[in-house]
């Protein structure tokens, strides 16, 4: 079946092209690189996995509650609107709320993929178009799972939301070497990773719970490629390049955060857009993912060093600021730590099964007669 019969609405354009800009970029130094980065690279080789195989895709979801949503998180609860849902009405609403998210997702990661690409060939430096490779054979994967999961497992998608949409082409049109980056492993990222982190630990479906801690993972490793890329790079910029870049970040944090409502599901109940944005501005699970869409972001623009006096008062003005002061690195552990954990859990279960069959094995082969 084509992705676009699973489309709660046309995409309109089949593929959707940004113009290139910038230079592609090779250096003919092949014996230097910085040990921190090179030991990233390493790590992102040993790490690499198939989706295919480390996700159990036997897990059954019903596409109705893949997420085993309960009533309270849904913006439409306590709403004059709710008593005239019938349990099928709340179904397909926890199926569209589910299938806009993992849409975003899809779609972010296919932007990841490519802004990855776009790293490998306008970087100068051979040690980030290493990193930057294998990132791309991740997003890829991502892109993957994301999208096996919407077809196989939902079977509705979404277009890609307008503001994410801007924020890509923004990301992907500027013709500076570092903007995707700032774009896609700060800001973008940044979003998924707060996104993904509250369905991973509000879901107690095994496999959204898998999908996400595992990309998750791997998200971690971008991060930190990013981190020590840009910090690197911003010491050596003049203030206004640096004023340039803190403009970027404070125009795309207002419209991630301003935006991002998924109101689209809402109409397509029926509900005015205006309504719509209403009510999903009051929604307490909006309100969570508000407060946590800043946990990543905020100490990562400290770190790279754009933590001038106005993306401070943007900060201020968004009560985020004391956020800069976030352990970055014990959230990106603590990612990792889950993801294993659920590997640690599968596996022994895997070995209990097995070892109870051979048993089973052993008795059947006792009790026959001789």
């Amino acid at each position: 079946m084509s992705t676009h019969e699973l489309y709660t609405e046309d995409p309109a354009e089949a593929v959707w092209q940004i113009p290139a800009s910038g230079a592609a970029r090779f250096t003919w130094e092949y014996d230097d690189g910085r040990a921190r980065l090179l030991a990233l690279y390493q790590k992102g080789k040993d790490k690499q996995w198939d989706g295919a195989k480390r996700i159990d895709w036997d897990i059954e979801v019903d596409p109705y509650d893949p997420l085993g949503t309960p009533d309270e998180a849904l913006p439409l609860f306590g709403t004059r609107h709710w008593s005239r849902l019938t349990a099928k009405d709340k179904g397909e609403l926890r199926r569209h709320y589910t299938a806009w998210n993992f849409s975003q997702f899809l779609h972010g990661e296919q932007g990841a993929m490519v802004c990855a690409a776009r790293i490998v060939e306008s970087v100068p430096d051979l040690d980030a178009k290493f990193y930057s490779a294998t990132q791309t054979m991740d997003e890829a994967r991502h892109a993957e799972i994301f999208g096996r999961f919407l077809h196989e497992k939902v079977g509705m998608l979404y277009p890609v939301d307008e503001s994410l949409q801007g924020l890509l082409g923004d990301t992907l049109r500027d013709s500076r070497w570092d903007m995707p980056y700032l774009g896609m492993q700060v800001l973008i990222e940044g979003l998924a990773l707060a996104s993904f982190g509250l369905v991973r630990d509000t879901t107690a479906e095994p496999l959204p719970k898998q999908l996400l801690a595992y990309v998750m993972q791997d998200e971690a490793r971008h991060v930190a490629f990013g981190r020590m890329a840009l910090r690197d790079h911003y010491r050596q910029l003049t203030d206004a390049e640096r004023r340039e870049r803190e403009e970027f970040v404070i125009e795309g944090c207002y419209l991630m955060r301003d935006r991002l409502l998924g109101t689209e599901v809402l109409e397509n109940f029926g509900i005015a857009p205006k309504e719509a944005r209403e009510l999903s501005e009051q929604s307490e699970f909006l309100r969570l993912f508000r407060r946590l869409l800043f946990s990543r972001i905020v100490p990562c623009v400290k770190d790279i060093g754009l933590w001038g006096e106005r993306l401070q008062r943007a900060y201020v003005d968004l009560g985020v600021l004391h956020m800069g002061d976030s352990d970055l690195d014990l959230l990106m552990s603590q990612d990792e730590e889950i993801a294993e954990r659920l590997d640690r859990e599968r596996f022994a279960a895997e070995e209990s099964a097995r070892v109870a069959e051979v048993e089973a094995a052993v008795r059947e082969g006792a009790e026959a007669p001789r």
